[in-house]
């Protein structure tokens, strides 16, 4: 690691945010494989640390969150017996939230569906808002007991709950959600407004993480085999995403529209992210 070029790294973290797998990433850049895994922890970390330094007293207004499946080792009705339950194995979720209107992702948790994970999830949320915010989830009820532990009732919290259609015919096996026929608007706590319980934008950005992180993609064999690896890459993603990426809609990158950042980030800056944490450690 400590021969690789700068401009080696430029390539290899341009190829991996771009959505192509380690393996894939060590052919077309003309490196090791282990090159790659060894640059994969160490990038990671250093963009995970930065945005949790920076992305902070945020004047988010609305607020949605969602849970993105994966997993890692092996789904989870496959996970061998000796490993079922072990942190790691199975299935994995990643919680996103997502400002609908500059839309940075001002956090994210890797971790299981489960109360545990949802709590963690929306106390580094409510940490880094300046302001009072109307927030949107689904119906998973693990939230509602989140929620209320960060916020108090400081927020004005709706559930919006998608009504699906039972069509499958028995024994029909189905690689995409059923048809949605309606919503259900349920407001929890405060006044939440009408018109702004959505989760459009973080669903969104859920598409947006399948196709731009390969361990993602369903039906392959691209998923993660390690936990922490997961976790680096789902850090890289979100610093592409919020300070790299031009938004489509905004023309400029999230963290642009939302003052956190006054220039389109390079590749080049992502990897000088490594020399701060080397001299800080």
């Amino acid at each position: 690691m400590n021969k690789l070029s700068a401009a080696k790294q430029v390539q290899i973290i341009s190829a991996l945010v771009e959505g192509n797998s380690l393996r894939a990433t060590a052919r077309m850049c003309d490196v090791a494989f282990n090159t790659v895994l060894k640059l994969m922890p160490q990038i990671g970390q250093a963009c995970e640390d930065y945005q949790r330094r920076v992305l902070v007293n945020l004047p988010c207004k609305r607020l949605q969150c969602d849970e993105i499946w994966s997993f890692c080792y092996a789904k989870e009705k496959n996970v061998p017996s000796e490993l079922r339950g072990k942190h790691g194995y199975g299935d994995v979720w990643t919680w996103v939230a997502i400002d609908a209107d500059t839309k940075p992702v001002p956090c994210w948790r890797v971790g299981g569906r489960d109360p545990w994970t949802a709590q963690h999830f929306m106390h580094d949320l409510a940490a880094r808002m300046s302001n009072r915010v109307q927030l949107t989830t689904d119906g998973h009820r693990t939230y509602l007991l989140a929620v209320d532990l960060a916020f108090g009732n400081d927020i004005d919290y709706a559930m919006l709950v998608k009504l699906y259609s039972n069509d499958r015919r028995e024994g029909e096996v189905r690689y995409s959600p059923a048809e949605c026929i309606g919503t259900r608007e349920i407001p929890i706590t405060g006044n939440p407004k009408r018109h702004d319980i959505s989760t459009s934008y973080v669903e969104r950005q859920n598409l947006t993480m399948r196709m731009k992180m390969r361990r993602f993609t369903r039906l392959t064999n691209a998923f993660s085999k390690k936990l922490d690896n997961h976790r680096w890459a789902v850090a890289l993603h979100f610093m592409h995403y919020n300070f790299c990426r031009i938004h489509q809609t905004l023309r400029v990158t999230p963290a642009m529209e939302a003052s956190i950042a006054d220039h389109v980030w390079s590749i080049e800056e992502i990897v000088k992210l490594l020399n701060r944490m080397a001299v800080a450690a």
